[in-house]
């Protein structure tokens, strides 16, 4: 497998901008080059019904760009599809692809656009995880490349290539996998266990307009200005790590994937290619309010870690209603994999079942879902 990631430079969603950005790394990338005769699947990050400028999803000009270079190099098909978090149905699959600028695009491009909203089961042979159901089209394609979106991420820090293939999992199956495994470290070796599953092809990053802050719905727009391509994933988002000024081992799933000695602890720069200078700290990137929890297991003296885990669950963040914006939609009730949030004009977070998954930070449609942190880390 090839280890480089790629970078090109792109201003803005300029059309001829990105089309000449993304064709840079095509012909950089060898495992763009086996693309004759295959049926390709775009696997974009939707995540909920957002428009692009919000830059909450893969942006338009990008899948557009993508398709584009994958018919020059003679695919057989292409088709565009996600499963975006909540109800996983044809009539909200069509709308999310609507508002997020997909359904013009494969219509003007000739690209095929999923629907049918089909899935089965696959054996993963992975190490925590025996098998994942996935929607029908990633199990049927010969190449799947992914089209992360750059955000932060309020529970695993990055949301990048490797966290995009959870939309792979069909709708609020999501939802199970987060109570399956509540902790951030069990679920970090399940979405490594994912990758082993689906085997992407390679990944073609969008990071020209970002997302920081409480990503990755409720953060805000920031300009970067580049794209990259990677076919190892994890190297990827260890060169994310780098410029994002996030400890590759504080990443759930990253920390999982150096375990498993599948990556090294972090990015080596000579791995930078294309514009490699591109690969660079970003000064003053916000990361999620949930993410300056003090590191209690490095720091407790060995006769008291018995009691880490125990500490770190009480000083957690955790997510919390603002009255003031919540209009009472129910999206965050319906996500919630513990059941733990009630709607009665306003929805209302149990905290003593909230497992800390964020999922109804990142589905409310107004913002309305804060992070709270205990007033102890505020004075750490």
């Amino acid at each position: 497998m090839d280890n480089n990631v790629y970078f090109a430079a792109a201003a803005s969603y300029d059309q001829q901008t990105v089309d000449a950005a993304v064709e840079r790394l095509f012909c950089q990338l060898p495992a763009a080059e086996a693309l004759a005769g295959k049926r390709v699947l775009l696997k974009p990050n939707l995540l909920a019904k957002h428009t692009p400028e919000r830059a909450v999803t893969t942006h338009p000009a990008m899948v557009r760009a993508v398709i584009r270079a994958v018919r020059r190099r003679g695919a057989a098909s292409i088709m565009v599809t996600d499963s975006p978090g909540g109800v996983y149905n044809p009539a909200i699959l069509r709308s999310i692809y609507k508002v997020s600028g997909l359904a013009d695009v494969c219509r003007e491009e000739g690209a095929a656009l999923y629907t049918d909203c089909r899935s089965r089961e696959t054996a993963s042979g992975g190490k925590l995880v025996r098998a994942f159901t996935l929607v029908e089209p990633v199990l049927d394609c010969d190449v799947l490349i992914n089209l992360p979106k750059l955000k932060t991420h309020m529970m695993t820090g990055l949301s990048a290539a490797t966290k995009n293939l959870f939309g792979c999992i069909p709708g609020l199956q999501k939802a199970e996998w987060h109570m399956r495994f509540p902790d951030k470290e069990r679920f970090g070796e399940m979405l490594i266990d994912l990758l082993g599953c689906v085997k992407p092809g390679f990944a073609i990053l969008d990071g020209i307009l970002a997302q920081e802050g409480d990503g990755p719905a409720g953060g805000t727009p920031r300009m970067v200005g580049l794209v990259a391509a990677a076919e190892n994933h994890l190297q990827m988002d260890l060169a994310l790590c780098h410029m994002l000024n996030i400890r590759p081992k504080d990443v759930p799933y990253l920390n999982a994937a150096i375990g498993r000695g599948l990556c090294p602890e972090r990015f080596d720069l000579a791995c930078a290619r294309g514009e490699g200078e591109l690969c660079r700290p970003i000064p003053g990137y916000r990361l999620p309010s949930s993410w300056g929890s003090v590191d209690f297991a490095d720091k407790a003296p060995r006769a008291v870690r018995w009691a880490v885990p125990a500490v770190e669950r009480l000083l957690a963040p955790r997510p919390v209603i603002n009255k003031r914006l919540c209009i009472g939609c129910g999206k965050c009730a319906e996500i919630c994999p513990q059941h733990t949030i009630t709607v009665q004009g306003k929805a209302h977070i149990h905290p003593a079942k909230c497992i800390r998954c964020f999922c109804c930070h990142e589905m409310c449609p107004v913002k309305a879902i804060d992070t709270r942190r205990s007033f102890l880390l505020k004075k750490l």
